[in-house]
């Protein structure tokens, strides 16, 4: 069984399925809803890590990628190229880090980067490499639940989980409308993991967990045609940026965000108002490096992040009870990935060491 039908539920659903195991999953809602941090047409795809494990993880993700694309007819990913900017940022040094893991990566002066993307300013080198462009989050849920069903894998949504207890074949499930007994419980509720830990029968300790809202806000491109790069931008503050897809209307734009807000909430008491700090820190990084875009944002949106202090993901297993928190903010590129590290937690495997339970 598993609880939370977003990207990291789906995930478990497909490979579990596919594997052969009986697949029941509950949703609080409805699959694709705008609650949590799972829905949206434009995530960041990219391979452009310093550490040396989450970059071999997003060599092991990409192949995933295509096994997921392959089975379910589906293009989701949609590859632009990505830089890497700031003064915060060493494009030499990760560019290095990227070569020795058989990544190509280039470093661009300022006036490469203007020729090859007008409208984009950048004051200093940075680091670009092809591997990189955004994923649809909705389409990946819709494919991965989609493929999951097709194998006999059960949806059950409007099923709010209350408590979770060990049962003497493994877990029973309490929800509003029933309890579910399963032998392996897979808790992949996202923003709502903090508020069921209390209700969780896992007495290793777990990270602190901090819900935050983050606010998107999406600028049209004064020139269509223009293909921008993913970007990451770290400097008095730490910027992303990717193109909008469905999210920012019919005609082309980008999706430019604060990864660093400090919007701090819960699942289910955020008020999805848009803090109108993190909007002036974005248009104002528009106004200096994007003269390509209209500096008023034609659509703003929130959704939420689960952050652990270290951005390290949780995934790790007591008894019946695994917990799947990969988060903080960079978990949708692994999606795929993170549906197979889930699965064999399920099947008795161990974690990787920098997922397991830590206080």
């Amino acid at each position: 069984m598993i609880v939370g039908a977003g990207l990291a539920g789906a995930a478990a659903a497909w490979h579990l399925a596919r594997r052969g195991h009986d697949v029941v999953l509950l949703e609080q809602f409805t699959p694709g809803h705008l609650r949590g941090s799972s829905h949206g047409s434009s995530r960041i795809y990219r391979r452009a890590y310093e550490d040396p494990f989450y970059l071999e993880l997003t060599g092991r993700a990409d192949l995933a990628w295509q096994e997921l694309e392959q089975e379910s007819g589906t293009r989701l990913r949609t590859q632009t190229g990505g830089l890497d900017t700031g003064d915060r940022r060493d494009p030499a040094h990760l560019a290095g880090r990227l070569a020795e893991a058989g990544v190509p990566a280039d470093v661009l002066q300022p006036a490469e980067v203007a020729e090859r993307w007008p409208g984009l300013d950048v004051p200093e080198p940075v680091m670009f490499h092809p591997h990189a462009g955004h994923l649809d989050a909705d389409a990946t849920v819709r494919a991965l639940l989609a493929t999951a069903e097709r194998m006999g894998a059960r949806i059950v949504s409007g099923a709010t989980v209350d408590r979770i207890e060990v049962a003497p074949s493994g877990a029973r499930v309490h929800t509003d409308t029933g309890s579910w007994s399963a032998a392996s419980v897979v808790v992949a509720a996202g923003a709502w993991l903090p508020e069921l830990l209390s209700s969780l029968p896992v007495s290793p300790p777990l990270p602190t967990l901090t819900v935050r809202q983050q606010e998107v806000f999406h600028f049209r491109q004064r020139d269509p045609s223009v293909v921008y790069p993913t970007i990451v931008h770290k400097g008095d503050a730490q910027i992303y940026g990717l193109a909008s897809g469905s999210d920012g209307g019919p005609r082309p734009a980008m999706k430019i965000a604060q990864f660093d807000s400090d919007t701090v909430t819960t699942a289910s008491r955020r008020d999805g108002t848009i803090d109108p700090r993190a909007r002036e820190v974005v248009v104002n990084h528009v106004r200096r490096t994007f003269p390509g875009l209209d500096p008023e944002p034609v659509a703003a949106a929130s959704c939420l992040f689960t952050m652990t202090a270290d951005e390290d993901f949780v995934l790790d297993r007591e008894g019946p009870i695994v917990v799947a928190s990969p988060c903080s903010g960079h978990g949708a590129k692994f999606a795929p990935l993170t549906g197979a590290l889930i699965a064999d937690l399920v099947e008795g495997k161990a974690p990787l060491p920098r997922f397991a339970f830590r206080g």
